[in-house]
């Protein structure tokens, strides 16, 4: 079992082998501009760790968006 502290807890892995949806790489979500903003820092996501058993893919949708050029607008989370 993977780092996860709930205990008894099994980690959710996709079964996409690896490959991220494409709804995904087209558009900032919410939650992609939360994470670009506080850099991939999970201790400061607003998505409780301890509610969910998967492995954030967040910071390889961030990777993707910006290689494919797709700019972030913060001013759309709030502080």
């Amino acid at each position: 079992m993977a780092n996860c502290n709930v205990k008894h807890a099994d980690i959710f892995i996709p079964q996409t082998n690896g490959a991220i949806s494409d709804s995904l790489l087209q558009n900032w979500t919410l939650q992609a501009l939360e994470c670009y903003k506080i850099k991939c820092d999970c201790s400061k996501c607003s998505i409780n760790r301890r509610d969910y058993s998967f492995v954030c893919q967040m910071p390889r949708v961030i990777k993707n968006l910006i290689a494919n050029k797709i700019k972030p607008d913060l001013s759309l989370i709030m502080d």
